[in-house]
């Protein structure tokens, strides 16, 4: 059996994790999400929208996974998940700003040679980030209120 492991954020999921989820799970016979740490999204990205559990929970819920978890806080390093995934392969998703090389010096170091990365490709929507829907929801918001400006003051 083939073991496939991604990893991401997955905060107000969209076609584009789907599609990442899809493809991962292309590459083998199991796929194991693990769902960034509540911790790790604020360090390294924004304030997390929802919280890791319900993250975890609505990511178990996808058709293609099998098991979905909660990562390591980032006190922790990224590496000591390993040994409890078992992955063959590790998914990367196309915007994922993960350094392929520095992700395969660290998993030879620590002795995971066998691991294979595996950049998927990306989804060509036009909603097919999280950044992507909030700013469109906002712009939304902008063009309503400026209607309801410009006709309050006819």
């Amino acid at each position: 059996m083939v073991r496939v492991m991604a990893v991401g954020v997955f905060d107000l999921l969209h076609a584009g994790h789907l599609h990442y989820l899809e493809q991962a799970k292309s590459l083998g016979d199991h796929l194991t999400v693990i769902v960034a740490h509540d911790d790790t999204v604020r360090m390294r990205k924004h304030e997390p929208v929802t919280s890791q559990d319900l993250r975890q929970k609505m990511v178990a819920g996808l058709k293609p996974v099998d098991h979905a978890m909660v990562g390591n806080p980032p006190t922790v390093p990224m590496y000591d998940i390993l040994p409890v995934v078992e992955p063959d392969i590790i998914a990367l998703g196309y915007d994922q700003e993960h350094a392929e090389t520095a992700i395969r010096s660290g998993l030879d170091e620590r002795g995971f040679a066998n691991i294979k990365l595996v950049r998927v490709e990306g989804l060509t929507e036009d909603l097919d980030g999280t950044r992507k829907i909030i700013d469109k929801i906002l712009s939304l918001q902008w063009a309503q209120k400026r209607q309801e400006d410009l006709a309050g003051g006819e």
